[in-house]
């Protein structure tokens, strides 16, 4: 065996042994980021019309109408992170709280440091998911190949 080959033949061994941390790395992210956003949904949802006033007078998203912001944010920051947990539908849920993470960043006039490192964290492990998708641990594995069109 040449040397090129032995190369070769490790990494692929240190890639196949990497696959279930890589799996449980990415549960936690999905699940860190989705309980974190869910319960920034399940708040606005407590209080409506605080919600409602904040969306007017504190968070400026740009674009929409506070309203339709307040309604638009609630939603996905309720059904993204569901999505997101379960890792079904994994990289647009991961997609979809990236735009409202950014967005709640853009829309403040002014975030305090760790706030904003929060964000910076969350955007982190988002992007990670929106690259390699849920991992072995999502419904999406699952589902995958019982989707497909050979099995329709």
């Amino acid at each position: 065996m040449n040397p090129v080959s032995r190369v070769v033949g490790f990494a692929n061994c240190v890639i196949t042994q990497l696959a279930w941390p890589q799996s449980l790395f990415l549960l936690f992210a999905r699940v860190f980021v989705g309980l974190a956003f869910f319960r920034a949904g399940l708040t606005k949802l407590q209080d409506w019309d605080t919600t409602l006033f904040l969306f007017q007078e504190e968070y400026h998203v740009p674009l929409l109408p506070p309203e339709i912001a307040a309604y638009a944010g609630t939603f996905g920051e309720i059904a993204l992170p569901l999505l997101l947990i379960a890792g079904l539908a994994t990289r647009f849920a991961a997609a979809g709280l990236s735009v409202v993470n950014l967005v709640a960043v853009l829309s403040l006039a002014e975030i305090a440091p760790a706030a904003l490192m929060q964000h910076q964290l969350w955007g982190a492990l988002l992007l990670a998911v929106v690259l390699w998708g849920g991992g072995k641990l999502a419904l999406d594995r699952w589902l995958a190949p019982r989707l497909s069109p050979r099995h329709i």
